[in-house]
C-alpha cells in the first residue's frame, strides 16, 4: 500500500482497539444499559478475575455491534454501531470517535514532549562536536598554509593542462621530424622531394638536362670532342653542388630531430613534476575537505535540531490534530436490518445463478449427440434421415404373443410405421431414407446394405424393418436378413418362429428355400431369420459359406438388407461390413454418446466398409437441438383407422389363432 493508505488502514485498526472500546463503555456505563446487555450472556466470576472477565465480555459485546469501514477511494472512515436503542447507537458512535480524537491528540502531544527532551540533550553534544571539528579545520589550514583553496587548485590544474597540451604538440613535432629524418637517411636521392628544398630540386633538374645533353653529344662526337669535355665538366660541377646541398639538408634534418627530442624530454619532465605537485596538493585537499565537511555537517545538524526544538516547544502547547468529525452520528429513523427487500433480491439472484449453473452443468455432462450437424462433424458422413419418436404419432404398439398367454419379450416393441401408419410423419421419414439409399450411388443403388449401430437399443432393427418395407412397397424383390446371431430381433416382431434361418443355412442344417419366410401381404418381401444360435457366430459369418450365400442372394433379390449386431460389442458387424455394398450407421439422438458414435465409425472405416451415412433415430424436441422433420402440419400425417389395422401374415403359418403383430 502507499504511505497514505497504510496510515488510514492503521487508524481504522486503532479505532477498534480495546483501550478505546473500554473507555467508551465506561463513559456511557454500557455495562448497566439494558439495550446493550440485552442479548449478551455473561459468565459469572468473583474478585479480580471476575472484573477482568466482565471487561473482556463487555468489550467483545461492544465489538459484535461495531462496524468501522474505510469509504472507498477516500480518506473518510465510517463508524457504525448497532443497538436496539437508536439514541444509544448514536451516542456510542460519537463517544468512540471523540475518544479516538482525544487519544490521537494525546499521543502526538506526548511524542512531541518526549522528542523535545531528547533534542535538548542532543544539542549539547552537537555543540561540542561543532567546536571541535571547526578547531581541527583551522589547525590543518595553518599547518599546510592552505589559503584560498579553490584559486590555488585552479592555477595548478591550469598549469598542468598547459604543459600537457605543449607536450602533446612537442610529441607530434618530434614524430614528424623523426619520420622525415628516417626517410631522408634511407633515400638520399629523394632528399629534395622529401625536404621540399627548391634549390636542390633546381640543381637536380639542371643536372638532368646537362646529363642528357652530354649523353647526346657523346654519342655524336665522341669523348674527346671539346663540347663533350665541356659538358662533362659542367655535369661534374653540378653533381658536386648537389652532394654538398644534400649533406647540408640531412644535417639540418638531423639537428631538427634532435632539438624536437630535447624539447619533448623537457616537457615530459615538467609534466611529471607538475603532476606530483598537483597530486600532493590534492592529497592535502582531501583531508581538508573531510575536515570541512565534518564541520559543516555538524553545524547544519546543530542548526536543524535547534530549529526543530523551537518548533516542538511551540507545537506542544497547541491542541491541533489532522483528524476531525465530518458528520456526527444521529439517531436513525428506520432500522438498519433486516433489509427484507435486499434479502429477497439477493435470494432471487442466487437462485437464478444456481439454476443457470445447474443447466450448464447438465449440458456439459451430457455427452450424447443432439443434432445432425454434430453427427456430420463427428463422422464426416451425411445424416441420411432423422426419424421422429413414433410414440408421439400414435404409431408405436407392441406385438404380444397371445398363444398360451405368454408375456412379450424385451424385443417385442418395434416401430413398423411403414406398415401400420403409412401416412404418418415417421413413415414419410423412412421414405426419405429410401430415397437417400436409392440415390446414393445412382444410377445403380447398393444391393447389399448393412444396418448396424454403435451399441444396443439404438434402433437398428427398427430401421432395417421399415427400410425393408419401404423398398418392398416400390415393387422390388427385397430380402431382410437377421445377421444378429447372438441376440436376434427380427423374427418376433414379424410373428416368425425363427427355428430356421441364416445359421442353419450356413451350417447346412436347412436349405435356403426352406429358411426363407415370405410376407403374404407383400409377396415380393422375404425374411431370412437368424435361426438357432450357433456357438461361433463370428466364425460362421466370416466363413466362405457366407460369401457364397450372399452371391446366391444377389441373383435372386434386388435389395438385401442385413441387420447386424452392434459394432462396439462384437466383431460380427465389422466382418459383415466387408461383404456389403454399403453400411448405414444408426444412432439415437439424446442416447448415443459422441464417443461411441465416433469409435463405431472409426472401426467400420478401418475395416474398409463403405459407410453411406448415419440415420438419427427416435428424435423429439426434448433430446435434440435440431428437430428438423417437424415442418409439416400434424393433420397432414393423421393416420387412418384402417391403416392402423394392417396385418403382417407370414405365409407358413407361424402366427396362430389370428394373432398378428401390431406396430
Amino acid at each position: 500500500l502507499p504511505t497514505n493508505d497504510i496510515f488510514i488502514e492503521t487508524q481504522v485498526e486503532i479505532i477498534q482497539t480495546d483501550q478505546l472500546a473500554w473507555r467508551t463503555i465506561q463513559q456511557l456505563r454500557l455495562g448497566e444499559d439494558p439495550a446493550f446487555i440485552r442479548n449478551t450472556k455473561f459468565l459469572e466470576a468473583n474478585g479480580a478475575d471476575g472484573r477482568a472477565l466482565l471487561q473482556t465480555q463487555l468489550i467483545k459485546a461492544f465489538y459484535d455491534h461495531l462496524f468501522v469501514t474505510l469509504v472507498r477511494r477516500t480518506r473518510v472512515v465510517e463508524v457504525k454501531f448497532e443497538s436496539s436503542d437508536p439514541q444509544l447507537a448514536a451516542q456510542v458512535a460519537n463517544s468512540l470517535v471523540n475518544n479516538y480524537i482525544e487519544y490521537n491528540f494525546r499521543k502526538k502531544y506526548d511524542a512531541t514532549r518526549q522528542a523535545s527532551g531528547w533534542m535538548e540533550q542532543q544539542l549539547d553534544e552537537l555543540k561540542a562536536k561543532v567546536e571541535k571539528s571547526q578547531q581541527a579545520l583551522v589547525d590543518y589550514e595553518r599547518q599546510y598554509s592552505i589559503v584560498n583553496v579553490s584559486d590555488k587548485q585552479n592555477v595548478a590544474e591550469q598549469r598542468l593542462a598547459d604543459l600537457t597540451r605543449d607536450l602533446t604538440v612537442a610529441q607530434s613535432d618530434r614524430l614528424e621530424k623523426e619520420s622525415l629524418f628516417e626517410m631522408v637517411r634511407e633515400n638520399e636521392s629523394q632528399v629534395a622531394l622529401l625536404a621540399q628544398n627548391e634549390l636542390l630540386q633546381k640543381l637536380e633538374e639542371k643536372h638532368a638536362d646537362l646529363r642528357s645533353n652530354y649523353v647526346e653529344a657523346l654519342g655524336q662526337y665522341g669523348p674527346n670532342f671539346p663540347k663533350v669535355v665541356r659538358l662533362r665538366d659542367q655535369v661534374a660541377e653540378i653533381q658536386s653542388l648537389i652532394d654538398r646541398e644534400r649533406k647540408r639538408i640531412v644535417s639540418r634534418v638531423r639537428s631538427d630531430y634532435a632539438a624536437a627530442q630535447g624539447r619533448q624530454k623537457l616537457l615530459e619532465d615538467a609534466v611529471t613534476r607538475e603532476k606530483a605537485e598537483v597530486g600532493r596538493f590534492n592529497q592535502l585537499l582531501i583531508q581538508h575537505n573531510i575536515l570541512k565537511r565534518e564541520f559543516e555537517s555538524n553545524q547544519q545538524l546543530y542548526e536543524s535540531l535547534l530549529q526543530r526544538l523551537k518548533d516542538a516547544t511551540v507545537s506542544s502547547g497547541l491542541r491541533a490534530t489532522n483528524i476531525h468529525v465530518v458528520d456526527p452520528a444521529l439517531p436513525p429513523s428506520i432500522p438498519a436490518r433486516p433489509r427484507k427487500l435486499l434479502n429477497i433480491s439477493i435470494g432471487l439472484v442466487i437462485g437464478l445463478l444456481l439454476g443457470i449453473t445447474l443447466a450448464f452443468l447438465q449440458e456439459g455432462l451430457d455427452t450424447s449427440v443432439k443434432s445432425a450437424n454434430e453427427v456430420e462433424k463427428l463422422t464426416a458422413c451425411p445424416a441420411l434421415a432423422i426419424i421422429p419418436e413414433a410414440a408421439s404419432n400414435g404409431v408405436r404398439t407392441s406385438w404380444r404373443k397371445k398363444q398360451n398367454g405368454s408375456k412379450p419379450s424385451s424385443n417385442g416393441h418395434v416401430e413398423l410405421a411403414m406398415l401400420n401408419q403409412p401416412a404418418s410423419q415417421v413413415a414419410e421419414c423412412y421414405r426419405s431414407l429410401r430415397t437417400a439409399v436409392l440415390l446414393s450411388t445412382a444410377p445403380r443403388p447398393p444391393q447389399v446394405l448393412l444396418v448396424t449401430s454403435p451399441q444396443p437399443s439404438e434402433g437398428k432393427t427398427c430401421t432395417s424393418l421399415n427400410l425393408t418395407f419401404a423398398l418392398a412397397q416400390r415393387g422390388a424383390r427385397v430380402l431382410l436378413v437377421d445377421a444378429d446371431l447372438r441376440k436376434p430381433s427380427v423374427a418376433r416382431p414379424l410373428g416368425l418362429t425363427g427355428d430356421k434361418g441364416l445359421s442353419s443355412v450356413l451350417t447346412g442344417a436347412s436349405s435356403l428355400d426352406d429358411s426363407l419366410s415370405p410376407i403374404e401381404s407383400l409377396p415380393n418381401l422375404f425374411v431370412l431369420a437368424a435361426g438357432p444360435r450357433p456357438p461361433n457366430p463370428a466364425e460362421l459369418l466370416s466363413s466362405p459359406s457366407m460369401e457364397e450365400l450372399l452371391l446366391l442372394l444377389r441373383r435372386r433379390f434386388d435389395h438385401i438388407i442385413v441387420d447386424s449386431p452392434p459394432v462396439l460389442l462384437v466383431t460380427d458387424a465389422t466382418v459383415l461390413s466387408t461383404l456389403a455394398d454399403a453400411t448405414i450407421l444408426v444412432a439415437q439422438l439424446g442416447i448415443t454418446t459422441r464417443g461411441a458414435l465416433a469409435r463405431g465409425h472409426r472401426i467400420l472405416e478401418g475395416s474398409g466398409a463403405k459407410i453411406m451415412g448415419v440415420v438419427l433415430n427416435r428424435a423429439n424436441s426434448r433430446n435434440t437441438d435440431s428437430y428438423e422433420y417437424g415442418y409439416y402440419d400434424s393433420a397432414y400425417y393423421k393416420p387412418q383407422e384402417e391403416e392402423a389395422q394392417a396385418i403382417i401374415k407370414p405365409s407358413h403359418g407361424s402366427v396362430k389363432n389370428g394373432a398378428h403383430p401390431q406396430i
